[in-house]
């Protein structure tokens, strides 16, 4: 016999579990009783990314490369008294647990068969205990970058058969604003604005930069930037002072170090579409009179004119929603790629807004995360 568990009534208890002999063990005549050490929950069902897995059962050829960005929420966000009753209470308290969404994160990034994964909020034992274990073993290798602060971080993974690594090149935006004399000049202007600056310096967001190269074609070469940008919504203006930070210093490793290397920028901007943020990658510039430079009010305003010489373009487009839970959904997440070196190929469709609404919003029994992954196949021009 074979105890199921359809549905949440079940959770608590403890079952005993009587297995009919298979085989092997009747041939011995062999019964076994097994009692269950923990509570039996009800697993997830279906999941968000079981149709998403359908696009993805095969790894691209040595002409594309499957991108995968994903923030997964840190176990360290996700089990405070302040999630469970305010930020998550639609979420089934053992569905927030980290060995749970950890199974189901490892489900669901083994089946995008991916060659690059840059993930944010990682906890540092996730990484090591949990993460690069399991995809090392489908073929990935991982780097890890931690915040300080926070005792999680970022996470790039890449396939190892695909791409070597030639350097790496991750900053925090704070100490590299200070000390590297790349950002002299926007340092001498955020001097002007002490409210700003303090803000900025206080944030332990970080920027993780690799540079790979395909193992079978060694001119190819990736630039491939990670990062989480600070998460307040009326932190507009911070967002742009690390985001001009960040794109100073890729401009350092992919047009400086390694001339004319194409970017694959990943992450959680905490930007939807219409911000200054998103502008100023997209567009390559930002005006001093945008409006996100006065974000915080005129007392927090810290005008100035910035830009970066890239072609970017949002691979996934601008979704509905990367972020969906219970008081705020919007698009926060983006894989931008340099367009002159860089197509897309083909985007995986997001979960259906059915999909994600079956518990009321994420994270779910069926979903590890507040984010939704976002992957597309991108080829070489």
């Amino acid at each position: 016999e074979r105890v199921f568990t359809p549905s949440n009534a079940l959770v608590g208890l403890r079952l005993k579990l009587r297995c009919t002999p298979g085989d092997g063990e009747q041939r011995y005549g062999l019964a076994r009783e097994v009692e269950s050490s923990g509570p039996v929950e009800a697993g997830p069902g279906a999941c968000t990314f079981d149709a998403r897995h359908l696009y993805t059962k095969k790894i691209c050829d040595h002409g594309s490369v499957r991108a995968v960005s994903y923030n997964i929420l840190a176990d360290t966000y996700a089990q405070t008294e302040f999630s469970r009753t305010v930020l998550y209470p639609y979420c089934a308290p053992y569905a927030l647990e980290i060995d749970y969404r950890q199974n189901l994160l490892k489900k669901e990034l083994a089946g995008y068969s991916a060659d690059l994964i840059c993930l944010q909020e990682v906890d540092k034992s996730v990484f090591v205990d949990s993460l690069a274990p399991a995809l090392d073993a489908f073929g990935l290798e991982g780097l890890f970058r931690i915040k300080e602060k926070q005792h999680e971080g970022l996470a790039t993974f890449y396939r190892r058969d695909k791409f070597s690594l030639l350097s790496q090149h991750d900053i925090a935006f704070s100490e590299a604003l200070l000390s590297e004399p790349l950002h002299k000049e926007l340092c001498e202007q955020l001097a002007k604005y002490p409210l700003v600056q303090e803000k900025v310096l206080q944030r332990s967001s970080v920027l993780q930069v690799s540079v790979l190269q395909s193992t079978t074609d060694p001119s190819r070469k990736l630039c491939v930037a990670n990062t989480h940008l600070y998460w307040h919504p009326k932190g507009g203006n911070i967002r742009l002072i690390q985001i001009a930070v960040a794109m100073s210093h890729i401009k350092h490793v992919a047009c400086d170090l390694y001339p004319n290397i194409p970017v694959i920028f990943c992450g959680d901007f905490n930007s939807t579409p219409s911000s200054g943020t998103y502008s100023f990658i997209s567009s390559g510039g930002i005006a001093e009179d945008h409006e996100d430079w006065v974000s915080n009010g005129e007392e927090e305003r810290c005008s100035m004119s910035l830009s970066h010489p890239f072609k970017l373009l949002s691979a996934c487009g601008e979704p509905a929603y990367t972020n969906y839970v219970g008081g705020f959904h919007g698009c926060l997440d983006y894989i931008f790629i340099d367009k002159n070196a860089l197509e897309v190929e083909q985007v995986i469709p997001l979960p259906s807004h059915e999909e994600i609404t079956t518990h009321q919003a994420l994270p779910s029994v069926s979903h590890p995360s507040d984010h939704i992954a976002l992957v597309c196949d991108l080829k070489w021009k």
